[in-house]
């Protein structure tokens, strides 16, 4: 089988996560502990205090064109 694509909240399929995704809080919350458990403590940080506007537009947009949520680095 060929390797899925676009797996970005804990391993769900693209579908799964555009819909958490396009809910604010979902979206705030998962991208948050997402982030931390990369271990990425700035990106997380900047998810904790911009993540229910800023960067909840760009995960849609990302989410819907590129398959994955907004990443800074």
């Amino acid at each position: 089988m060929a390797a899925s694509k676009g797996k970005d909240y804990f391993g769900l399929s693209w579908i799964v996560s555009l819909i958490l995704c396009i809910i604010p809080i979902t979206s705030w919350v998962l991208g948050f502990i997402t982030r931390f458990k990369e271990g990425h403590w700035v990106c997380a940080l900047v998810r904790l205090i911009f993540g229910w506007n800023i960067i909840w537009i760009l995960d849609i947009i990302c989410m819907i064109f590129s398959h994955h949520i907004f990443k800074l680095f």
